[in-house]
């Protein structure tokens, strides 16, 4: 069985957010599948995805204070400004962190290891609603 479809997430404020219930809202035919295979890609260029820690919210402001340093905003070489100081950072980590995860689908549930969840990294200030064309394949 394929399954394709585009859900919209709720717009976030700029940081990384734990989407994994969100994104299990949307899709309910996964409880249908023995064994099988997800894949989430965020059809943006100033966001990103990524699985990491789901337990505690610290590791979430580290990792945005930790691409906040490594990738700064209103650098003098950037030339990508047209729509803001934070516009070229956001493609930067976006490509960085990646525009997809695939996850393995078990017994009728994503097959997460106990402390992973799917995060949104929201790089922009004002990114909005962002669109994920989720992808199952599975029996």
């Amino acid at each position: 069985m394929w399954i394709q479809k585009t859900i919209n997430l709720t717009a976030k404020r700029r940081g990384f957010h734990l989407i994994t219930d969100e994104i299990e809202q949307h899709i309910p035919e996964l409880r249908e599948l023995h064994i099988g295979l997800i894949h989430l890609f965020i059809q943006h260029t100033s966001a990103s995805l990524t699985l990491n820690e789901n337990a505690d919210p610290t590791v979430r402001s580290d990792m945005e204070a930790h691409f906040n340093h490594f990738v700064p905003a209103c650098a003098s070489y950037y030339q990508h400004t047209y729509e803001g100081d934070d516009d070229m950072p956001a493609h930067i980590k976006s490509s960085l962190l990646g525009s997809s995860v695939s996850i393995p689908i078990s017994k009728g549930r994503m097959a997460l290891g106990t402390w992973q969840g799917i995060y949104l990294g929201e790089h922009r200030d004002h990114g909005g609603s962002r669109r994920v064309v989720v992808t199952i394949q599975g029996e």
